[in-house]
């Protein structure tokens, strides 16, 4: 895998499953107040990102932009991180959740938030936001389409479309963007409409409704739908009673709460229509119409809700997590008000098998960054076991084999091609073919046991071997041997090969007597 050239903009605070986002600032004069800022503190590829999970450094350059970068391994490779998004904006769904979460804080809405990744969607793409009774989807970019008309609402990027029929039938759509301010990245909220430029509010000044999310762009826009059409009428208009206006109002209002789906309001509006003082025939007529066509919906409304609970609690017992998620949301955007104890308590369970996910995932992240360590830390003693072996340090060579090719075993894909074919001619060389176990007896624990034997540079004198030249890295008499690993470095070994020391023990062993 070739490396990813691009250069990385974002990283995660103090550990690699951080949620705190950091932007690096592309001039070298603000990154030195970077620097001094974030004193003692670690930048990380995080998990979150789509990282690697590795520490990264910042790269100060006067003559391009400063950018984060990975540390190199331990033999000076350029490490190969697969991270998909690495500029400004790849951490804009951990801004969006910092900037949501404290929104939502200071007006006393908890929340949840989730990463969601539907179909396979890099992270980052989608931020799912579920409050007590609304949910919102936030689109970041055009990986996860929109779905319209179900429990969350959809909150679409700068460069996600969206077509004209839906704009005419819902009305407006909202929208959100971040800019990026010094080192940080600030949340708006933009509201577009059929025929009207988007208008764009700060977070402060948006609030959450019975509607969805709403910016003072959406009252103006409701206004204008809800308003009567004005009617034009000859000669001199006549002045329509009070109580008339009134009632019209409130059927006008009653429209609205039946498809907005509000049983509350709509509940409301009955026992205020029906407490109106007399009205006009037609007026009346109207407002019969209204009210049995209100009941008949109130009377859906309530077998909808015993229905949805219902599901909820089957979901809960199938452990169908995706549909737990979807009932739950739809519970508590349409059936959240004047809960029964049995309603309570499948919210509750409901409630629960949400933590026991959470749980789970968390711990799914802590194996993941356990296993990521481990590889980093063994990847890191690959090359110091390949250093000492190539040098001729070591007491007992098929240990030290031994201990890399486990270590080679956990470092994994981060092995590179050179370490690997000098861990195969490690293996070969002490008797440890692919596949091969040791042989060496059991000790009394159960626990094997290596045979120790005498290295043979410690069994030939200096002055008996530099007379030879060596089979092995070619270095004639009188010279010393060097690393023989393919590099071509030529760093002298701190003792010579075996391959040169074995001939002068074989022809000792040949002239010792042979027993009768």
């Amino acid at each position: 895998m070739r490396g990813d050239r691009r250069q990385i903009q974002t990283a995660v605070l103090g550990s690699v499953d951080s949620d705190e986002p950091l932007m690096l600032p592309l001039e070298a004069i603000e990154l030195d107040v970077f620097r001094r800022r974030h004193d003692g503190d670690t930048f990380w590829c995080g998990l979150l990102l789509g990282g690697c999970g590795l520490q990264l450094t910042t790269k100060l350059y006067t003559d391009r932009v400063c950018h984060f970068a990975h540390h190199r391994g331990p033999e000076g490779h350029l490490h190969v991180c697969g991270r998909r998004a690495r500029g400004v904006s790849s951490a804009d769904h951990l801004y969006v959740k910092s900037a949501a979460s404290a929104w939502l804080r200071e007006r006393g809405m908890p929340a949840g938030f989730e990463f969601a990744q539907p179909d396979g969607a890099p992270i980052g793409s989608v931020v799912d936001i579920q409050m007590e009774r609304r949910g919102l989807r936030v689109h970041l970019d055009q990986a996860v389409a929109p779905v319209w008309d179900e429990e969350r609402e959809p909150v679409l990027g700068v460069s996600v479309p969206v077509d004209r029929d839906t704009l005419i039938r819902r009305w407006y759509v909202h929208r959100i963007r971040l800019d990026s301010e010094g080192t940080a990245r600030v949340v708006r909220i933009g509201t577009e409409a059929f025929a009207r430029p988007t208008e764009w509010f700060g977070l402060e000044d948006c609030e959450v409704t019975e509607r969805g999310l709403t910016t003072p762009a959406v009252q103006r826009i409701v206004a204008s739908h809800s308003a009567p059409a004005p009617r034009w009428t000859p000669g001199k208009a006549k002045k329509e009673p009070t109580v008339n206006a009134q009632a019209r109002a409130l059927l006008s209002q009653l429209d609205d709460a039946r498809s907005l789906g509000l049983v509350l309001a709509a509940t409301r509006l009955c026992s205020e229509i029906a407490a109106l003082p007399e009205v006009d025939r037609e007026a009346q007529e109207r407002l019969d119409a209204a009210l049995k066509t209100t009941k008949g919906w109130l009377e859906e409304q309530v077998e909808l809700r015993r229905s949805l609970y219902a599901q909820l609690d089957q979901a809960v017992m199938a452990q169908d997590t995706q549909q737990v998620r979807t009932l739950y949301a739809h519970v508590n955007a349409k059936a959240a008000h004047d809960r029964t104890e049995e309603e309570d308590a499948i919210v509750s369970r409901a409630a629960d098998h949400f933590a026991d996910q959470a749980r789970a995932t968390h711990e799914s992240i802590l194996a993941k960054v356990t296993a990521e360590r481990a590889a980093a830390d063994a990847i890191t003693r690959v090359g110091n076991i390949l250093k000492s072996l190539n040098q001729g340090r070591y007491r007992n060579m098929r240990d030290q084999v031994e201990t890399l090719v486990r270590y080679g075993e956990v470092a994994g894909d981060r092995v590179t091609v050179q370490q690997g074919r000098q861990i195969e001619i490690w293996k070969q060389r002490a008797g440890l073919s692919p596949g091969e176990e040791p042989t060496e007896p059991l000790d009394d624990d159960g626990t094997q046991q290596l045979k120790r034997k005498r290295p043979l540079y410690r069994q030939v004198a200096r002055r008996h071997w530099i007379k030879r030249s060596c089979p092995r890295c070619l270095a004639g008499r009188g010279a010393d041997c060097v690393i023989a690993d393919g590099t071509g470095n030529g760093e002298l070994r701190y003792v010579p090969h075996d391959e040169r020391l074995q001939p002068i023990l074989d022809q000792r062993k040949a002239r010792l007597p042979r027993r009768k």
